[in-house]
Order: C-alpha cells, then sequence, then structure tokens
C-alpha cells in the first residue's frame, strides 16, 4: 500500500507541474496561434466564395428522356420505380460531396475544440485537488477556488457544444441535400443548401474566437488568483493562537 501512495504522490506532483506549464506557457502561445488562425483562414469577406457545386441537375439524372410526362397508368418495368408519376430507372446516383472549403476549417479547428476541453480537464482536477479540507472560517481562498472551477467547467462544456454544432451542420445539410435530390427544380431547397454553409462558416469563425477568448480568460483569471488558487488559506492565523 505505501508503495502505491508513493506512486499516486509521485503522479500527482508530477500532474500539478504539468499543469502550472499549461497555464503559463501553452495557453498564451494558444492564443497567439488562434489569433493568426483567425485571420488566415477566415478572412472571406464575401460569403459567396465559400458556396459548392451540388452537383445536383435540374431534372433528376436516372430520369429516362422519355418519361418526362406523368404516366400514373403505364405498366411497370421490372428495374424502374415511379417518383412522383415520374419513372425512374434503378442504378447507382453520383456521390454529392460536402462543402470542401468548410470541411477543412472544420478538420482545422476540432483539434483546437480537443485541446482545450483536455485543457479543462486537467486544470478542474488541478483545481479539485488544491481544495483543502472543510473547516469552519478562513474560506475566501477557497471561493476563488470555486468560482474558477465554476468557470473551467463551464468553458469545458461550451468546448463541447461546439462539437455538437458540427454534427448538426451536417445533419441538417444532409436532410437538405436529400429534398434537393428528391425536388431538383424546386430553388427554394438549393438556396437553404447555400445558406446553411454560409452560416456554418460564420459560425465556425465565431468559435475559433470564442477558443481563443476562453484561453486567454482562463490564462488571466487563474495567474491573477494563482496564490490564492494554490494556498487558499492564510497561515497567519495560526499566529493568534
Amino acid at each position: 500500500m505505501a508503495c502505491a501512495a508513493d506512486k499516486v504522490k509521485e503522479y500527482r506532483d508530477e500532474f500539478t507541474d504539468k499543469t502550472e506549464k499549461l497555464i503559463k506557457e501553452v495557453f498564451p502561445t494558444k492564443v497567439v496561434l488562434l489569433n493568426e488562425f483567425l485571420k488566415d483562414k477566415f478572412n472571406i469577406e464575401d460569403l459567396k466564395k465559400i458556396d459548392g457545386d451540388l452537383n445536383v441537375p435540374m431534372v433528376h439524372p436516372l430520369v429516362l428522356a422519355n418519361d418526362f410526362q406523368p404516366s400514373p397508368k403505364k405498366r411497370k418495368i421490372e428495374g424502374e420505380e415511379p417518383v412522383n408519376n415520374i419513372v425512374v430507372q434503378n442504378g447507382p446516383l453520383k456521390a454529392i460531396p460536402p462543402n470542401k472549403i468548410l470541411v477543412e476549417l472544420i478538420e482545422s479547428l476540432k483539434p483546437e475544440i480537443q485541446d482545450l476541453m483536455e485543457s479543462c480537464n486537467s486544470v478542474k482536477t488541478w483545481i479539485q485537488l488544491l481544495i483543502p479540507r472543510i473547516e469552519d472560517g478562513n474560506n475566501f481562498g477557497v471561493s476563488i477556488q470555486e468560482d474558477v472551477l465554476g468557470e473551467v467547467t463551464r468553458i469545458e462544456a461550451e468546448a463541447a457544444s461546439f462539437l455538437d454544432q458540427i454534427s448538426r451542420y451536417f445533419i441538417t445539410r444532409g436532410k437538405v441535400v436529400s429534398k434537393v435530390v428528391k425536388y431538383p427544380h424546386i430553388m427554394d431547397y438549393r438556396r437553404t443548401v447555400i445558406e446553411l454553409d454560409e452560416k456554418e462558416y460564420i459560425s465556425l469563425k465565431l468559435c475559433c474566437c470564442e477558443l481563443k477568448n476562453h484561453y486567454l480568460c482562463l490564462h488571466d483569471a487563474i495567474t491573477k488568483n494563482l496564490d490564492k488558487i494554490k494556498k487558499p488559506r492564510s497561515s497567519n492565523t495560526d499566529s493568534l493562537y
């Protein structure tokens, strides 16, 4: 048991040093890198430049040339299926790609979101290990620890919501694109895809900005209160007795 306790203490000391280095050195570096990323990758002012081609023709690609007119009484031929009173030939469909520009931005941002979540988890555990035992009085430093802990937890949850936002975008876009394939002549569905892409670009830009601000706020709040976080209770009260 003593051996296990020594290993836990060794791990705790190593974890503490690593987390303090994370706060003092890595967080400021992340602020600079994300600020540069924001300037380099999100510099498109005209949102029309991110609109991608759906590669869906105005007429269903499987519609037979002689079947444009509705023919509800036409005898069904093996290998053909009616779609909205239009007979279509079964066969492979061309793949409809996602928006290439947005996919590249998402793939670049996802590791940064993951890094922030992991950093928040480390800082959260670090603060929890520094919380002293419960006593009456002299708890001002403990309240500071709890406030910072609450802020770190909030940022971690918000970073997780960024990932949910990305998955919702693909689900929503996929549903609308399926409508475009089914109803290629309805221009509102095509326009909806464009609006979704433009909205996602703006959302990703705000996400990058928020990641940068979260690192900045965490570094600022923790370094300003580092003494109270590490030593929440003053030892001056010992001299009164």
